[in-house]
């Protein structure tokens, strides 16, 4: 498992730095992949796609704290929180750009010959699967309606 034994040598690097902020990150990663590594009827391995998948929403709920502590005019919160999810997305694949997204769901659209809205569950399901960990799946949902209506 690489990226756990990244995780370890980037807190040791963190605790040296007396980077606060970074260090709780780091720490959070390292939990959230162990308690993954770890559950029941879980393999002791944790393949790229869980911890990708781990990544993704760690980074979600730190947006969207922060969104709250923004909305609730809290921006000492809101801060540590953005800080946080940049550097968890330090260790998520490149994310895609709309153009990449928009060409990727046009390529899965004439793979499946979806024409119509009826046919997005075929579409979403092949997009989801392709596009994983590169993109957020709001604007994989979203692209996939705007290019099938």
């Amino acid at each position: 498992m690489a990226l756990l034994e990244t995780i370890t040598e980037e807190i040791k690097k963190a605790m040296l730095a007396k980077n606060k902020v970074r260090l709780e990150a780091l720490r959070g990663i390292k939990k959230e992949l162990l308690e993954a590594k770890t559950a029941k009827g879980a393999s002791d391995e944790l393949s790229d796609e869980t911890a990708i998948a781990i990544l993704q929403k760690m980074v979600k709920q730190r947006k969207d704290s922060a969104d709250i502590y923004a909305e609730q005019n809290r921006p000492d919160l809101a801060e540590p929180e953005l800080e946080q999810m940049k550097v968890i997305q330090e260790y998520l694949p490149t994310q895609m750009t709309p153009e990449e997204l928009e060409n990727e769901v046009k390529l899965i659209i004439a793979e499946t010959g979806a024409t119509s809205m009826k046919e997005m569950g075929k579409v979403m399901g092949l997009a989801t699967k392709r596009l994983a960990g590169k993109t957020e799946g709001r604007a994989i949902s979203e692209m996939v309606k705007k290019l099938l209506s």
